[in-house]
């Protein structure tokens, strides 16, 4: 278990409030001109399924707003865009894990190429993430696009940064989105760390060639989970960290997610004995 925590006590992981507080307040000017007419933000906010877990933290399983895609309005609002954090390792800040053969991947749970070959333990989870274009009112699937995908282990460690991982390049891949715009990830549930709400970063890119090359990104945001899904998997073994780290936050007052999360909290389904599924859709 390697010692990671200085590295998050002061928010560094996503470059502080301070350096947010721009794309916060862009994201509150577009909620509120988007205010006078609610269809819109609906017609990609979910249906409000509520979630639920098992209280002996077993298993549990959650149907939260995930911004599903519906066609029904002339436009849908894009995903926020949120920082990328110190850790995003495509080259924007030290190294870029794009570049080397065999980042284009489903299954992030080891590490590839020329790494130190380790493996990322914890809860098994599937990610889905589904690309649409949010002009069509979210009802065109984004084919051909790519999503780059990353996020901390179990630990709360990022892989090619935190302490005791640099030589590992595990939960983080890249995939090209199929004919119905989406992408799927075999990955493990994250961790909880000082100062932030579980979340997975991810950036969408036009073309695969785009992502591989590291250049173009067209959008840059996170994904949240709903907070009985992370305390049942927090009482699994592995995660004793997280279970601290977590009930010194919300979903209202994270750095990140406090000025709105329904378009970036994921649906998830499943348990902690045969894993969870998260799903999302990403309006661009």
């Amino acid at each position: 278990m390697s010692g990671h925590q200085h590295d998050h006590d002061d928010h560094e992981h996503d470059r502080g409030l301070s350096y947010d507080l721009p794309v916060l307040a862009r994201r509150r000017m577009i909620r509120l001109l988007a205010g006078a007419s609610l269809v819109p933000l609906v017609g990609c906010s979910g249906d409000g399924d509520t979630t639920s877990a098992a209280g002996d933290g077993s298993s549990a399983s959650s149907s939260a707003s995930a911004g599903s895609s519906s066609s029904s309005s002339a436009e849908c609002a894009t995903i926020p865009n949120e920082t990328a954090g110190p850790y995003p390792g495509d080259g924007s800040n030290g190294v870029n894990v794009l570049k080397e053969s065999g980042v284009v991947r489903s299954d992030l749970t080891r590490s590839f190429g020329d790494s130190a070959g380790g493996t990322a333990e914890g809860v098994p989870l599937t990610i889905t993430l589904t690309v649409v274009d949010a002009a069509s009112g979210c009802g065109t699937p984004k084919e051909g696009a790519a999503v780059y995908l990353w996020h901390c282990d179990r630990e709360g460690n990022y892989s090619l940064y935190s302490e005791g991982v640099t030589e590992e390049n595990y939960l983080r891949g890249v995939q090209e989105t199929d004919d119905k715009g989406q992408v799927t990830f075999k990955s493990i549930f994250p961790g909880c760390y000082t100062g932030r709400w579980p979340h997975i970063h991810f950036e969408v890119y036009g073309s695969l060639d785009d992502a591989t090359a590291a250049t173009a990104i067209t959008n840059t945001s996170q994904l949240a989970f709903a907070q009985d899904v992370c305390e049942a998997v927090y009482a699994t073994d592995g995660y004793s960290r997280s279970v601290s780290n977590l009930s010194q936050l919300s979903l209202e007052t994270d750095n990140i997610f406090s000025d709105g999360y329904e378009q970036q909290l994921a649906t998830v389904t499943g348990s902690v004995d045969k894993g969870y599924t998260a799903t999302l859709t990403v309006p661009v």
